[in-house]
């Protein structure tokens, strides 16, 4: 789902649907950068970092982050009230698959944040000509979701957001061409969770957001960091007038000694909404954005409460999801959040709608404080063994090798291969492997680079037809088949042990 907002009066307005309501305000949040944030302004040219003038958070220019695509800046007529990041972007006209590679540690939770201010950067006006505009995102090797600017304004953004563990020293974010539209990015954020929240992500299962909501009466349309030290952003409940009734009192609201499972800032949970004695239920009903398959949807609710009421009556509920019974006969804890959730357990709900119905011996009826809800992202494609990744980057470098798709993980997925690398995928729960290198009439020059040899998977080589220059390097690769290096300027003798593996009528020395 995507929430979307725009830039007004120099200040940041975020547009919200909810229940068919449109709503915008301002984010009014001054603070410094926490340790272990790291924010990109994607196309941003400046050599050195900024704090943004609203939240007070470093952002750095992403070329550090990134290789190819085009800098740009959103068009002049948008320009006047944007916020920094998304004055500029990143377009990739050229190649199927770029990624930006983020750092990170691994086995460790993060929260990433991806915006999209198309704002007719190229003059075309693509988002309002009538055709397809669609991209994709990629977390790793595995489908994110999709990004849909066709018949979007131009002054909006797009935002999307997923909680995941980094498999590896690094967190890659690929942007996909589908051939409908150029993609883009405004600004990546990377945020550092607590290991022990959302217990249910793991190494295979990844969270995308899909509404994240704070109940009450507040003076804020977003509230994030420093409030939520993890900078997720809550959206206020546009719900205030009758029958609604916003609750709020100054008493700690206090979570159970050692439980660190959700971690809901306090002065989100010293708010709450709740209806008029009169009505019985309360029902939230979360639209379905036009990028996700709503038959197939699989919807992870969580459900925050705590009695705020300085009153001690009875206030008892059911709670649904759609027409399933999830948590019957549910009574708040007073001053102390329950966060209810059926152990990451996700839930069909087309409809995307959840209800709080009061029961017959409740006095009172429902109350909420908080809600999370999110889709299922699957990690079931495995990265590259992480050495063969790390000694084709060194090949990358060393010969400055400039191929549109030798971008993001070399063999993962495998419609994504990089050009000239055959990868084996025949053990299902191990890693891919690299098997074969073709650079063969590639360009390459200078001397033959060392990495090679490393690659333990490694059975055809074929470096043929380039200007390679000085002594063969002894590749003592048990593996290697075929090494194929006629038609280059090397010299120098024949390595022994690759001339016995040769005559042994193990390796197919190719040599001219």
């Amino acid at each position: 789902m995507a929430i979307s907002y725009y830039s007004a009066h120099a200040k940041l307005a975020w547009i919200f649907a909810l229940l068919l309501i449109l709503v915008t305000t301002t984010i009014q949040v001054h603070c410094q950068s926490p340790p272990g944030f790291i924010s990109v302004d994607c196309g941003f040219t400046n050599t050195s970092a900024y704090n943004d003038s609203i939240t007070g958070i470093q952002f750095d220019p992403d070329s550090g982050f990134v290789e190819g695509g085009l800098n740009n800046k959103i068009s002049a007529e948008f320009m006047v009230g944007s916020d920094e990041q998304q004055k500029t972007l990143r377009s990739f006209p050229d190649g199927s698959r770029n990624c930006y590679t983020l750092p990170s540690t691994a086995g460790t939770k993060y929260l990433l944040r991806a915006t999209f201010t198309y704002g007719n950067y190229d003059g075309l006006n693509k988002s309002r000509d009538g055709s397809l505009f669609l991209f994709g995102l990629h977390i790793g090797v595995n489908i994110w979701e999709a990004v849909n600017m066709t018949n979007w304004d131009p002054s909006l953004t797009i935002w999307k957001e997923v909680i995941t563990v980094a498999p590896a020293n690094s967190v890659s974010v690929c942007l996909i061409n589908f051939s409908s539209g150029t993609p883009f990015v405004s600004a990546l954020e990377l945020r550092p969770l607590d290991d022990l929240m959302y217990p249910f992500v793991n190494s295979s299962v990844s969270i995308s957001y899909f509404k994240r909501i704070r109940f009450g009466e507040t003076t804020e349309f977003i509230t994030r960091y420093k409030l939520d030290p993890y900078d997720r952003f809550w959206e206020a409940w546009l719900l205030t007038t009758y029958p609604w009734i916003s609750l709020n009192t100054s008493d700690r609201v206090r979570r159970l000694p050692g439980d660190n499972t959700f971690q809901v800032p306090e002065g989100i949970l010293q708010q709450a909404s709740t209806l008029d004695t009169n009505f019985s239920f309360l029902e939230i009903n979360v639209t379905v954005g036009p990028n996700l398959d709503a038959k197939n949807l699989e919807l992870l609710p969580i459900f925050h409460f705590a009695e705020i009421n300085s009153s001690n009556p009875s206030r008892r509920f059911d709670i649904y999801s759609d027409n399933e019974l999830l948590f019957p006969d549910f009574s708040p804890s007073r001053f102390q959040v329950d966060s209810m959730h059926q152990n990451g357990r996700f839930l069909h709900n087309p409809a995307a709608i959840f209800r709080l119905n009061r029961t017959r011996r409740s006095r009172l009826p429902p109350l909420i404080n908080a809600f999370e809800v999110y889709s299922l992202v699957r990690m079931d494609n495995l990265t590259t063994d992480s050495n063969d990744v790390n000694y084709m980057k060194e090949v990358k470098k060393h010969y400055n090798l400039a191929r549109i798709n030798w971008n993001g993980d070399p063999c993962s997925p495998r419609e994504y291969s990089w050009e000239g690398l055959t990868c084996d995928y025949s053990k299902s729960n191990q890693n891919p492997r690299i098997v074969a290198v073709n650079l063969s009439t590639s360009g390459l020059k200078g001397g033959l680079v060392i990495s090679f040899m490393n690659m333990v998977s490694l059975e055809n080589l074929d470096l043929s037809h380039n200007n390679l220059t000085g002594a063969i390097p002894d590749y003592q690769i048990k593996s290697l088949k075929v090494l194929d290096l006629s038609y280059n300027q090397l010299d120098g003798p024949i390595p022994d042990s690759i001339l016995q593996r040769s005559h042994a009528g193990l390796l197919d020395l190719r040599f001219a």
